[in-house]
């Protein structure tokens, strides 16, 4: 993610301008799709010369990436998600069933916000080249986190008997997909906290000795 640096008006004036052209793209992008969306129209729904956009993000490949960067993030603070207090405190509990609540919490957070621009992002990189390239360039994300709260996971003294952290990460990375998150939510009709309680109790059955607590309630 790319960053404006300093703290006078200066940069903060382009730390404002950045975030209202990255709410436009989002916009424009859900709305009429990337191929549809010019350069020249997010300029125009942002306020800003187009000009400004390319030396900002370089071009409209650059801005997609930037912007699922961000949405992710939920922030454009150069904070990875290894390093944010949701992750730490998930990682960070006392036992599998508390660090899956408070992961599933985290990530059900970023869902609702990634996975509308995602879908868009990835029928975008089907038909450019280029932009997919800007992907396949760099290691998975979000396999990165849920492998490393599937390590921290296998060192609680209720996860299940003899699964390792791979096959934790596998099944943490499969259950809070976006695209299950998006059949769910949006195809089914779903709430996003039916589905943080139907994910929560999956994970638990898979990943720890017992059912533990009470998981938020998964049905109609």
């Amino acid at each position: 993610m790319s960053i404006v640096k300093g703290t006078g008006k200066r940069a903060e004036k382009a730390r404002l301008t950045r975030r209202r052209i990255l709410a436009a793209a989002e916009r424009l992008f859900i709305e009429h799709g990337y191929g549809a969306t010019t350069v020249q129209d997010v300029a125009d729904a942002a306020g800003v010369a187009v000009q400004t956009i390319y030396f900002s993000f370089g071009n409209k490949r650059t801005l997609m990436k930037e912007l699922v960067d961000v949405v992710i993030a939920g922030d454009d603070e150069p904070v990875a998600t290894l390093e944010r207090q949701w992750f730490h405190d998930a990682v960070g509990a006392p036992s599998a069933a508390e660090l899956l609540e408070r992961y599933t919490a985290g990530t059900a957070g970023i869902l609702a916000r990634l996975a509308p621009v995602l879908k868009v992002a990835e029928s975008a990189a089907a038909t450019d080249p280029e932009l997919a390239e800007l992907w396949r360039s760099e290691e998975d994300p979000r396999y990165t986190v849920n492998a490393e709260a599937a390590r921290a996971l296998v060192t609680k003294p209720d996860a299940a008997e003899g699964i390792g952290a791979e096959y934790a990460a596998d099944v943490l990375y499969g259950l809070t997909s976006p695209e299950l998150f998006l059949v769910m939510v949006q195809t089914r009709g779903w709430s996003n906290e039916q589905w943080r309680g139907w994910t929560l109790a999956n994970l638990r059955t898979q990943l720890c000795e017992t059912p533990a607590g009470n998981p938020p309630e998964a049905t109609r």
